[in-house]
């Protein structure tokens, strides 16, 4: 009982930030618009997620488990970004947070140097990658990682996916635009990765231009979902986009905040079905690996609509 009840608080706890986070942000575009700048479109974004192990897992600001996640915008973009960092780090005594976490924030604040290119998150990747690679004290690890980039100039979204983090675009009830999952092999995914001192030939490491890039229009109205491998290992297709195609058109944060809260609670929940024939569960029979119910893992779930 008292680990079920500090579970809740925390869950509380997450989804009244993510809630305040939400207003906030919707606000200042409303402040910026009526202030005579030519109407232009914007993303209204909302997080939520949750740690696989919430007994464990110390609660940060950006960060689920190890999960990373940051969205933050210019005058001229709108920026979206998650990471996962890889778990087998824990068993050499390595928090695979501390990884994604650097490689987000990075991200973060490279969106707001003055040579920012809203038409190339690649660089985002390579040049925080970069930044992880000069560490005087080695970060070790690994992680995917999924940047999305609405240039407001020209209304086009421009995108960089390295490993099984993604994103899905719902537009009129269906999926009009997603990312491609890369993987060496079953369950391993592409990965940026710092390996020890002396151990590079022995950990799987990717180049950030290995990523997938992709650019498209994008319309008012349009949900944009983007999320680490917790929720498209555990949620089928299909309920995706019965739940997403709910809030198209939507600029009310409160209840963009709602749906991503459900849509995190249902991630998890079906994570931990121990019955059901999972997305996750599917592909490992696809690779002859017999499995059945869902995946537990860090989930995090970055949700936007087009508006202006």
């Amino acid at each position: 009982m008292h680990s079920l009840g500090r579970s809740s608080k925390l869950i509380s706890r997450r989804l009244l930030c993510s809630r305040f986070s939400a207003l906030l942000e919707a606000a200042t575009h409303v402040i910026s618009n009526s202030a005579g700048h030519k109407p232009r479109p914007y993303f209204i974004s909302v997080v939520c997620g949750f740690p696989k192990d919430f007994e464990t897992s110390n609660y940060k600001p950006g960060k689920y488990g190890e999960d990373s996640w940051f969205k933050t915008s210019t005058p001229n973009a709108d920026v979206l970004g998650v990471a996962d960092g890889v778990g087998g780090w824990r068993i050499y005594g390595v928090d695979p947070g501390e990884f994604s976490s650097f490689l987000m924030k990075t991200c973060e604040r490279l969106v707001h140097c003055v040579d920012f290119n809203p038409q190339r998150p690649v660089n985002l990747l390579s040049f925080s990658y970069c930044e992880l690679l000069e560490q005087e004290k080695p970060i070790i690890g690994s992680s995917t990682a999924c940047v999305l980039v609405l240039d407001r100039e020209n209304s086009t979204v421009y995108t960089a996916n390295i490993g099984d983090s993604g994103f899905v675009v719902v537009r009129k009830g269906r999926i009009v635009h997603k990312s491609e999952e890369q993987q060496h092999y079953f369950n391993t995914p592409f990965q940026l990765s710092v390996p020890p001192p002396g151990c590079h030939h022995r950990v799987l490491s990717d180049s950030p231009h290995s990523a997938n890039t992709l650019s498209f229009p994008v319309q008012v109205g349009d949900v944009i979902l983007v999320a680490t491998d917790g929720v498209f290992d555990n949620i089928p297709e299909t309920l995706l986009v019965e739940i997403l195609k709910e809030v198209e058109g939507v600029t009310d944060p409160v209840k963009l905040q709602m749906t991503a809260n459900s849509l995190a609670a249902i991630a998890r929940a079906l994570s931990f079905d121990k019955d059901f024939m999972s997305p996750f569960a599917i592909n490992a029979r696809r690779n002859n690996i017999y499995a059945t119910g869902g995946k537990p893992d860090d989930i995090t779930v970055v949700l936007a609509t087009v508006a202006v």
